[in-house]
């Protein structure tokens, strides 16, 4: 194996890039991925990244948008810098022999590897991510942390540990992108191609994921309370423990959440239990019973009034609607 080289030094050289795309990724993480690159060319008074479009075998593979990109077989790619994997749904169906042996090959070869959404399971499956730390989408943390128990599971935006990084979706994708585009080419410009987009500037990687998708309505506080909301569904905290966590009173947090997000907090807990519950009647295979456990419902009487008055129909009704099967 060879020693892998830093490839977050200051450098002209053009960053030699290898973009693996599988099945089934959505068209918002590979264009986080490839068109910072992009960017970062037409600014730079020499390229920045030379990328080549690398496919698991010969067939172009197929977003789930319906785009098609053809690329290099993954068993012709004989080497790069860096190899960006990126991956949405199917994993299981993608992890082949042959697939798992081409990640592993590169990395051999002292590449830095790094994973986009589903991109980060497919390199723990490889086994190129043991002793790391890493991150993968939240919908999958608990998962990816029970299944792969020597990583260091993070709830980061995106990680970097040494020469692998790892990405919990689009918009971190584009933060680790910029992130790399700095280290070796500097802030100012990064800064550059960060304003082509209209990007405001990235928050801290180590910024927690968040399920809401609502940074700009929540306040400190709200947001503490959110996050300790998300990380205990299946067992909700009563109001004064989240008051007493984080040092403030009931009343303070019931303002808070007034003010800032026009609801309770006891509401927009119920939200994001039902939310999650939605995504997992949707999603997932598990029994219902399973579902209203995992959001902390006792019994499944009370799940069934909660969900359909959030939601409009019944989680039987609706896993039917998505071609699910409903498990007792």
């Amino acid at each position: 194996m060879k020693s892998a080289k830093n490839i977050l030094h200051p450098e002209h050289r053009a960053l030699k890039t290898a973009v693996l795309v599988l099945d089934d990724c959505n068209t918002l993480s590979f264009a986080a991925a490839v068109d910072p690159m992009r960017a970062a060319n037409r600014l730079a008074d020499r390229p920045a990244f030379d990328w080549d479009y690398v496919t698991a075998t010969d067939a172009p593979a197929h977003l789930t948008s319906g785009l098609a990109v053809p690329g290099i077989p993954l068993a012709r790619l004989e080497g790069c810098d860096l190899l960006i994997v990126i991956a949405g749904f199917q994993l299981a169906r993608h992890a082949t022999p042959s697939l798992l042996a081409g990640l592993r090959r590169i990395a051999a070869s002292g590449a830095t590897i790094a994973g986009i959404d589903g991109g980060p399971w497919l390199m723990a499956e490889a086994g190129l991510l043991d002793g790391h730390t890493a991150t993968t989408h939240w919908e999958d943390l608990g998962n990816f942390a029970n299944r792969f128990p020597e990583i260091e599971v993070l709830r980061d935006r995106f990680t970097l540990s040494e020469n692998r990084l790892t990405s919990g979706g689009a918009m971190p994708a584009i933060e680790m992108m910029l992130q790399i585009i700095a280290a070796r080419h500097g802030s100012g410009f990064a800064s550059r191609v960060s304003g082509l987009f209209l990007y405001d500037g990235a928050p801290a990687p180590t910024k927690p994921q968040s399920r809401t998708g609502l940074p700009h309505r929540h306040n400190a506080l709200t947001a503490k309370a959110n996050a300790l909301m998300e990380a205990a569904l299946d067992e909700p905290m009563p109001l004064t423990d989240i008051a007493t966590t984080l040092g403030t009173s009931p009343r303070t947090l019931q303002q808070q959440f007034r003010l800032r997000l026009n609801t309770t907090p006891q509401d927009h807990y119920l939200h994001l239990r039902l939310a999650e519950a939605r995504r997992l009647v949707t999603d997932t295979e598990m029994s219902l019973m399973d579902v209203a456990v995992a959001t902390g419902f006792t019994s499944q009487s009370s799940f069934a009034r909660a969900f359909r008055t959030a939601h409009g129909q019944t989680a039987r009704d609706l896993r039917q609607d998505h071609g699910q099967p409903t498990h007792h």
